[in-house]
């Protein structure tokens, strides 16, 4: 027997169940979340030789004006105070000119990426000081961790089909490289320009589908640690219940559908029994449920404006009775049938009602 309690101990303690949302929010709010930095750099590097492929004309332009300027003019100019504070603006807002495009590209593309993954997410539990993290046994069990291995291997492959791609793409075009000698300086320079942005965009695209494969694997992981136990559930459940906040906001919840469904049988009620302004009470005769009239709806003050509001817009017939409303509020329930000592008045009601609509066929 006590092998059996120890046995459902250790099944119960077991982390077999997928997480429950409160979890998944707990995590997304300490920075957990599925995210493959593969995924970013991939994409990053596709859009930065893109940009390439398109600005290319632009950068080697702004490039050669550097280079013209340093050696046709600044190489006359006698060195001052005001011909090197020229010189180094001049200089430097080239270089912003060429530089400030490629990385405002690099900026939009990762933040894309990242939202693509995991959404709008900030979060300061990662970035807080740890003493675990200096410490050195955990640190060493880190660097030796199975995913440091995976992260090892994932490089060494990433090196390799890099290195696989440069030389097919260098060695397809081997033509073109042994005639830069020969070519203008001009011609060589954007051959190997061209050549730069073919091996970048198609690095990109196999970097981009290894990051695809890690990020099904990070998302795997990620649902494999965040698991959860059974008890843990239970525990979880008992806690959210436990909460003053959680019950209020179920019983809101609660309240609003049983409104709702209140509010969705008042048109086919047959009258509404008013006050008129503080009561209302919503009463349907159906033999084929019960042999006495039943309570589909009732409410006072705004829950009785709201009723009678509807049973206007449906044509539902109104009727002014202050004690037979307040004796119907205080003695029933929605579904409950009419008292015996009501039957007589709201027959006579029930009476009338049909007559009315008789009249009006």
């Amino acid at each position: 027997m006590k092998l059996l309690e120890l046995d459902l101990q250790y099944f119960a303690g077991e982390k077999t169940e997928k997480a429950t949302p409160k979890k998944r929010n707990d995590a997304r709010k300490k920075g957990q979340v599925a995210k493959s930095q593969d995924l970013n750099t991939a994409i990053a590097i596709l859009g930065i030789f893109f940009f390439f492929s398109i600005a290319s004309p632009f950068l080697l332009e702004n490039i050669l004006v550097i280079f013209q300027r340093s050696f046709r003019e600044y190489m006359e100019l006698a060195v001052t105070e005001e011909s090197i504070f020229m010189v180094f603006n001049e200089t430097l807002f080239q270089t912003a000119k060429i530089i400030g495009p490629i990385m405002l590209v690099a900026l939009v593309v990762g933040v894309v990426a990242n939202y693509l993954q995991i959404g709008f997410l900030f979060s300061t539990e990662t970035i807080q000081p740890k003493l675990e993290k200096i410490d050195p046994i955990k640190g060493f069990k880190r660097i030796f961790s199975m995913r440091s291995i995976i992260e090892f291997l994932k490089s060494i492959l990433k090196i390799i089909i890099v290195s696989m791609i440069t030389f097919f793409v260098l060695w397809n075009r081997i033509d073109e490289i042994l005639v830069l000698s020969q070519k203008s300086i001009g011609s060589a320079l954007l051959t190997l320009v061209d050549l730069t942005i073919q091996m970048g965009l198609y690095a990109g695209g196999a970097l981009l589908f290894l990051a695809l494969l890690d990020y099904l694997y990070q998302k795997y992981d990620f649902e494999k640690n965040i698991r959860m136990s059974k008890q843990d559930i239970k525990d979880e459940y008992k806690n959210m219940e436990g909460d003053p906040l959680i019950k209020g906001k179920i019983k809101q919840k609660q309240r609003e559908m049983s409104m709702s469904r209140m509010m969705q049988e008042v048109p086919n009620a047959d009258v509404i029994i008013t006050n008129p302004t503080h009561y209302a009470i919503a009463l349907k005769y159906d033999e084929t449920k019960f042999d006495a009239p039943y309570v589909v709806a009732k409410g006072v003050d705004f829950i009785a404006q709201k009723i009678k509001y509807v049973a206007k817009e449906n044509d539902v017939i109104m009727v002014e009775n202050r004690p037979l409303a307040r004796s119907l509020y205080s003695q029933t329930e929605i579904g409950d049938t009419i008292p015996e000592d009501l039957f007589k008045a709201v027959a006579e009601i029930l009476a009338y009602v049909y007559r009315t609509k008789n009249m009006v066929k």
